[in-house]
């Protein structure tokens, strides 16, 4: 009887100090910081250190990571809940991704990354310059990194942007925490922006983060704004055909979001998800024929044309956006749109804005996207 009431005694006490969000009593939470945009993401602050839970954006109530963020100058805290122990400041940095070295960059913080995956899409001045001194190493292929390299250099941390079922290989193994940035999983413009209070926790520039996320918020509530009182909502069509599929943004998706925010009448609204929906040309041109705008990215050495888009897909032409010369484009070549948007929605808002009720801003000259020009001669002319 003794140990039988010995157990319930344990069982209890397991029990208390494990409730479902498995973290400690002794800890006695002071703070949790407001989190107005960003669902993928929360912040509570204990005495000792501050978690940093990132939500699984697959998997409904799921957590993905939970980061507990600790002072290097202090010693471990004991009856730490479970989690991925990360000694802040963060001072050596392996990045797999440029939107990420951008966001560093942002945060001053650049010349403390040590390594980069794939460095060819890294257009940051101080990372080029690194890897051309040596300051910085190529890590090679975000898929199969180079583990040895990033033990050498002394990487504390590797910021990576997951996957559904991620697997790291090898990195997962050498000890060194992996940033799970789900940050471009958050549907709302300024809720990705609002990640980078994350990141400035990490690198003990939360100051400069909390004052950049400020700025971009007012400048972007200024231009949502604007769109208010407007009489008419131009209809607009995104994206254009890939492979057999037109990957179209829903209705929850980040651009849906910035259309609607810009004044638009986004098409596809009543799309469900978050994410891009593959669909056949003939369900999008049925859909969208009579579409005002048209808004595409591409990836060229040179802008595109009317004449261009024909060549790629006859059909094009059937758009009223198209016969009308509404067709905007934004070469990603030739801009810094994946490296700014996610922390500038405000540039990307800006130029909707500019686009689809260029009497709200008359003098502004847009940044990302251009009119698509007329050149050479139609083939059957």
């Amino acid at each position: 009887m003794k140990l039988f009431s010995a157990l319930i005694v344990v069982s209890i006490y397991l029990m208390v100090s494990c409730g479902p969000s498995g973290k400690s009593p002794v800890a006695e939470e002071v703070s949790s910081d407001t989190i107005r945009y960003a669902r993928g993401i929360t912040i509570d602050r204990y005495e000792e250190y501050t978690a940093v839970e990132v939500h699984d954006p697959w998997e409904n109530g799921q957590l993905l990571q939970r980061y507990l963020l600790i002072d290097k100058a202090k010693e471990l805290p004991a009856n730490l809940p479970k989690g991925t122990i990360v000694r802040t400041p963060i001072q050596k940095i392996a990045v797999y991704t440029s939107v990420h070295v951008a966001i560093i960059d942002l945060l001053q913080s650049a010349d403390q990354i040590i390594g980069v995956c794939e460095p060819r899409y890294m257009d940051t001045p101080l990372v080029q310059e690194g890897l051309k001194q040596g300051s910085i190493v190529d890590l090679g292929e975000a898929t199969s990194p180079n583990v040895e390299k990033m033990i050498d250099v002394g990487a504390e941390i590797v910021i990576a942007s997951p996957f559904q079922n991620s697997n790291y290989g090898a990195v997962e193994k050498i000890g060194i925490p992996i940033i799970e940035g789900a940050d471009y999983m958050e549907s709302l413009p300024l809720g990705r922006t609002e990640w980078i209070k994350f990141y400035g926790l990490l690198l003990d520039k939360e100051a400069l983060a909390d004052s950049l996320f400020a700025a971009t918020e007012k400048r972007y509530l200024a231009l949502k704004k604007l769109t208010t009182a407007v009489t008419s909502r131009p209809s607009v069509v995104a994206e254009k055909r890939f492979g057999s599929s037109w990957y179209v943004p829903a209705g929850d998706s980040y651009i849906a979001h910035l259309f609607r925010d810009a004044g638009a009448d986004y098409l596809f609204h009543d799309l469900p998800g978050a994410g891009s929906t593959p669909l056949a040309f003939e369900f999008v041109f049925d859909k969208a024929i009579h579409a005002d705008y048209w808004l595409l990215k591409y990836n060229h050495p040179e802008d595109i044309s009317y004449t261009d888009l024909r060549k790629e897909y006859i059909p094009y032409e059937d758009f009223d956006a198209f016969k009308n010369r509404n067709v905007f484009g934004c070469n990603t070549g030739n801009t810094p749109y994946y490296e700014e948007f996610p922390i500038h929605p405000d540039y990307l808002l800006k130029d909707f804005v500019r686009i689809f009720h260029p009497e709200l801003l008359p003098e502004y000259t847009l940044r990302y996207y251009k009119p698509l020009t007329d050149t050479g001669q139609r083939e059957d002319e």
